[in-house]
């Protein structure tokens, strides 16, 4: 077999099987590497998303490792557990504006209540629903890199008062500011970082706690930079107004939890189940790349670079 893929959703395998025809053979799942009863990598060249956990003792089984997706903080990870050149590679950006509109989803729907209108629309009752609209507000943006500054021009778009916190300050037209004062100053925080070994942990119980009660918050990011128990602190004590979350901490083992119903074998994916129980809460599954315009780009990129690998038993864009 050339290639077996792990995490393949129904629309994402159905583009991949498509563009590859019958040029190579393959075989998928919509399973992690962990879901499945693979003792041994089925094939020399596999290819993931960002919840599979590789076995260290596949690293001398394998030619190469895809990841199909643009952040691979969790290749750089295993490849420091296995410490050998293992080939592991990523795509290119494909879905930057799908991601971007997805975090504006999540703060609108927080801020006119919407979790709870589903709740009450069965009495079709409206009392305590009045929500808020997004001119005026003070949207912070954290993070401002290709995902940042397209919510950055979204949120500019819809009227709200933007600045970006980052530490590289390259766009001309994001007026930034410090970390302290931009969380002080916000009615919207929107995590958009890429994952570093100095930002994990980032959205702390005791930063956040110098926002404003009632902020809105919300990580479409890395799960890393969120501690869920600290998000459940901050909901509980009504510091938080809304808190939406579309990436978890220890997501891995979250998804796994959620998916087999055993939310009690890891305490993140129990803690998530608690902050279920609040009406300003609204969760998505590591779903906001997930467009028709991203599925298909990003199913042309994983068939291109597989195909590349396979010829050149390299990546074009390799983790390092």
């Amino acid at each position: 077999m050339d290639v077996y893929f792990y995490e393949a959703f129904e629309e994402e395998a159905l583009s991949l099987k498509s563009l590859l025809g019958n040029r190579l053979s393959y075989e998928m799942t919509d399973k992690t590497i962990q879901e499945t009863d693979h003792l041994n990598p089925p094939a020399r060249l596999i290819s993931i998303r960002t919840q599979s956990i590789i076995p260290v003792e596949w690293a001398d089984k394998l030619d190469g490792v895809l990841s199909r997706s643009t952040g691979y903080d969790h290749l750089k990870k295993y490849l420091g557990t296995i410490r050998k050149p293992l080939p592991c590679g990523y795509l290119e950006e494909y879905a930057t504006r799908a991601v971007a509109e997805h975090a504006i989803l999540l703060i609108m729907a927080l801020m006119r209540r919407l979790p709870q209108q589903m709740i009450q629309f069965k009495h079709f009752n409206r009392d305590g629903l009045t929500g808020g609209e997004c001119t005026g507000k003070n949207l912070l943006v954290v993070g401002v890199g290709r995902i940042g500054n397209e919510i950055v021009k979204i949120g500019s778009a819809l009227g709200m008062n933007v600045r970006g916190v980052d530490i590289v300050q390259c766009h001309k037209d994001v007026e930034y500011i410090g970390k302290e004062e931009g969380i002080a100053w916000a009615d919207v925080i929107i995590c958009s970082m890429n994952l570093t070994n100095e930002n994990r942990g980032y959205f702390s119980y005791n930063l956040l706690k110098h926002a404003e009660p009632g902020v809105l918050f919300v990580n479409i990011a890395r799960g890393e930079h969120t501690p869920i128990a600290d998000m459940l602190r901050l909901v509980q004590e009504r510091h938080l107004g809304g808190l939406g979350l579309d990436v978890f901490e220890d997501e891995p083992n979250v998804a796994v939890a959620l998916r087999s119903k055993h939310t009690n074998t890891f305490p993140a994916a129990k803690v998530i189940k608690e902050l279920l129980q609040h009406p300003n809460v609204l969760f998505t599954p590591h779903n906001a790349f997930n467009t028709m315009e991203a599925v298909q780009r990003k199913s042309r990129f994983s068939a291109d670079e597989v195909l590349y690998f396979l010829e050149n038993k390299d990546f074009r864009c390799r983790a390092r």
